[in-house]
Parts: structure tokens; sequence; C-alpha cells
């Protein structure tokens, strides 16, 4: 299993309109090969900041299926135009869990 980290730095002021266009934009990601789960979160202390967590079977199946997908183009019509920069995206695997 790969994990997925992506600190979203929205645009303040376009949170609201950032979280209906990722509800749209979940769907898309849901459908892919190799997708398990998302979660999204929101910081306390920086509103403007998400942190987006995605479960893979494997990093192929994000940085090859999903990224060079028709879908791919779908979601970043959805969701590129509200970062501001653009997120740093980095996989981890599992070490330990207590």
């Amino acid at each position: 299993m790969t994990l997925e980290h992506a600190l979203l730095p929205v645009r303040p002021g376009h949170e609201d309109d950032f979280e209906a266009a990722f509800r749209q934009a979940k769907t898309i990601i849901a459908s892919m090969p190799g997708f398990r789960s998302l979660t999204l979160s929101r910081c306390l202390e920086r509103p403007s900041t998400y942190l987006l967590l995605v479960e893979w079977d494997g990093l192929e199946d994000h940085t090859v299926g999903f990224r060079g997908s028709a879908e791919y183009q779908q979601w970043r019509q959805l969701l590129h135009h509200f970062y501001e920069p653009f997120p740093t995206v980095e996989h981890y695997e599992h070490v330990l869990t207590a």
C-alpha cells in the first residue's frame, strides 16, 4: 500500500468553492484502479490549508495510472485553479502502527 500525502494551499476566500469542487472530484479519483480510500482534512491553524491523504494499492496506480488518465484531466480542471502555490505531493509506505 502507498500513501499519497499532499498539503493543499487553497487561495484564501475560496475554501467553500474548493470543498464543493472536491466533493465532485472525489468520485473521479475513487473510480480509478488501485484507489483504496481518501481523507481530506482542513487545518485549524491555517484554514486555507487542507491535508489530502490517499491510499493506493501501489505507487504506479497514482503516478502512472491516475495521472496519465483522461480522468486526471477532469480532476485538474475541477481543482488545480484553487491552489496558490501548487502543492507538493509525496508518497509514503507503511512502517509502524501503534
